[in-house]
């Protein structure tokens, strides 16, 4: 009998160790910063939304669109929750099950906001969606829904152009 359990222990266990199926609880912005530094000279995407935000659910579907298309070595994407944890199970965990992104998934719970906000960038007022570009030390921040993926993608493809990125990613464009 213990061998037929142990058998299923990864059938189990597969949902939590697919990429974007498992929630990272950040408890301090600088965790934020150690993944920011980790993305090194790829273009980094940082999404801030929350479940009881409806401009930031209704711009999901524009990020996972991004993401497909542009996932790779040089394109990475971090969609970071505002949730409180004490939303976690009752909101957070069911909303991401119902989603099911393929995106990394943080809920950044640092109560400083007003220490770490002007730390993401200096003209963030702390309203979301907010979509924060990162390359190195350059930043664009844009602090407003996304209406089209279209509009996210010229955001993105426009930073791109900016940083003189790689123009692999900018070539996936013309999808």
């Amino acid at each position: 009998m213990r061998k037929i359990y142990l058998s299923l222990l990864p059938v189990f266990l597969l949902p939590c160790l697919l990429p974007g199926q498992t929630l990272k609880i950040f408890d301090s912005f600088s965790q934020l910063e150690e993944r920011i530094q980790q993305a090194g000279s790829s273009i980094l995407v940082i999404n801030f939304w929350a479940t009881w935000c409806g401009p930031c659910i209704e711009e999901l579907p524009c990020f996972d669109e991004l993401y497909r298309n542009y996932a790779g070595e040089d394109f990475e994407m971090v969609m970071v929750t505002l949730d409180f944890r004490s939303r976690i199970e009752p909101a957070v965990m069911p909303f991401l099950s119902k989603w099911n992104p393929k995106q990394e998934i943080i809920l950044l719970a640092d109560p400083e906001v007003d220490n770490w906000i002007p730390k993401v960038h200096p003209n963030w007022g702390g309203s979301i969606p907010a979509t924060l570009l990162v390359c190195g030390e350059q930043r664009a921040l844009a602090e407003k829904q996304f209406e089209s993926y279209e509009d996210l993608k010229a955001f993105v493809l426009d930073f791109v152009s900016k940083v003189q990125k790689t123009p692999k990613m900018c070539d996936k464009g013309a999808r």
